[in-house]
């Protein structure tokens, strides 16, 4: 019988790197004795037909291999697995707490760093993409040009509308 108060032990899915809770997921045991384990069937699966995570575009490891996530960073050493024990006292297990709050604060504010860096990186490109789209596409923007005789006949025919207008009131 586990103690009541045993940790539990949050495993990463080994295709796409989502966090697999107790009791959720599937393992796979190859012969030689390593474990796979997956979040769900989809992953499962893709590991079956053996695709590549890194081009596999929903995954953890495409988004890093793309450039669209963070890959080197201190505060990643602090989310690595570790097989050793440790004794753990009141002091330290607050000071525990303390750090991980910390360290999850660190890594928002360099997450949002690196996005917006990547954003203004993206200006540029984009605005010419959006230039190029426009002159592609100029004739839904532009207004077509009227000859001077049809934009004169306009104008007149609004003119004596007016007129016809104000003469019956």
């Amino acid at each position: 019988i586990p103690h009541p108060r045993a940790a539990m032990r949050i495993e990463k899915c080994y295709f796409c790197s989502s966090s697999i809770y107790p009791g959720h997921g599937i393992a796979f045991v190859r012969n030689d004795c390593k474990i796979f384990r997956f979040c769900r069937s989809k992953c499962h699966k893709a590991f079956k037909m053996k695709r590549n995570p890194r081009k596999v575009r929903w995954t953890k490891a495409f988004r890093k291999s793309a450039g669209k996530e963070m890959t080197i960073d201190s505060v990643f050493e602090f989310e690595k697995k570790r097989n050793v024990p440790v004794k753990y006292d009141r002091e330290l297990w607050s000071q525990t707490v303390r750090a991980m709050k910390r360290i999850s604060e660190i890594k928002q504010k360099r997450e949002a760093q690196f996005i917006k860096n990547r954003i203004k990186l993206a200006k540029p490109a984009q605005i010419e993409r959006d230039m190029k789209e426009v002159e592609s596409s100029i004739d839904l923007v532009a207004v077509p040009v009227v000859p001077k005789k049809m934009q004169k006949q306009r104008v007149a025919a609004s003119a004596k509308k007016e007129e016809a207008a104000g003469m019956e009131e």
